[in-house]
């Protein structure tokens, strides 16, 4: 549009003007981003007990009512958030292994994709809520629940990384990558509290023994 049809009163714009209006549908949503956007940015900056829905509903710029509508309590908001964002980053991580050339889609350069899953505001309100979650039981049951779709959704995400692997005798994918996770939590748990050096040797060693347990026949021809 024209800078001149931008001064235009509405009335006066040319024929076939029309203003796209969004859906109430499309509002909700926008809403529900809004408020778990800032929750995530308000947990990482605050801590879980300082993340008060106050503080929340000013930073995403929606009313209290609007907060309450779509999550009732602090622990469904937070919770959706966490969700949400875990889903984010399983998408993430997918499109950035898929864009790698055939020859670096290993399982050492998906350990290096994925360890950044664990640094900055996502693993920083995981953790939030992991420890509050130790004295909080409602906030225990609902994150133990986005802690099972996550994982599902890790493992979904494996095997469309690596489409030929197989459980066998020696190797169990869901366990592999149960056991990947781990290892990456405890290196960013380390990395948190001491120094960083720590955790990249936890790497190291887990991507060394990942290229072991995965055969090459699994690996994408070059």
């Amino acid at each position: 549009m024209s800078e001149y049809n931008k001064c235009l009163p509405t009335t006066a714009r040319p024929r076939g003007h029309r203003q796209v209006r969004r859906t109430q549908a499309e509002r909700r949503a926008a809403t529900r981003d809004r408020l778990l956007d800032a929750t995530i940015d308000c947990i990482a900056d605050r801590g879980y007990a300082a993340a008060s829905t106050t503080e929340i509903v000013r930073r995403a710029g929606v009313s209290r009512g609007a907060q309450v509508h779509h999550y009732p309590t602090k622990a469904a908001l937070v919770v959706a958030a966490l969700d949400q964002l875990f889903a984010q980053r399983l998408v993430e991580f997918e499109s950035a292994f898929a864009a790698l050339p055939d020859e670096d889609r290993r399982p050492d350069v998906a350990i290096d994709v994925l360890w950044t899953m664990f640094q900055g505001r996502t693993f920083e309100a995981w953790l939030e809520l992991t420890v509050a979650a130790r004295t909080d039981r409602d906030l225990r049951a609902r994150l133990i629940e986005v802690d099972k779709r996550f994982d599902e959704g890790v493992q979904e995400s494996f095997q469309r990384a690596f489409p030929g692997a197989e459980a066998n005798d020696m190797f169990d994918p869901a366990v592999a990558v149960r056991f990947a996770f781990t290892v990456l939590t405890g290196a960013a748990l380390n990395a948190v509290v001491g120094d960083d050096t720590d955790a990249q040797e936890a790497i190291a060693s887990l991507k060394f023994i990942s290229n072991l347990l995965l055969p090459d026949a699994w690996r994408p021809s070059t």
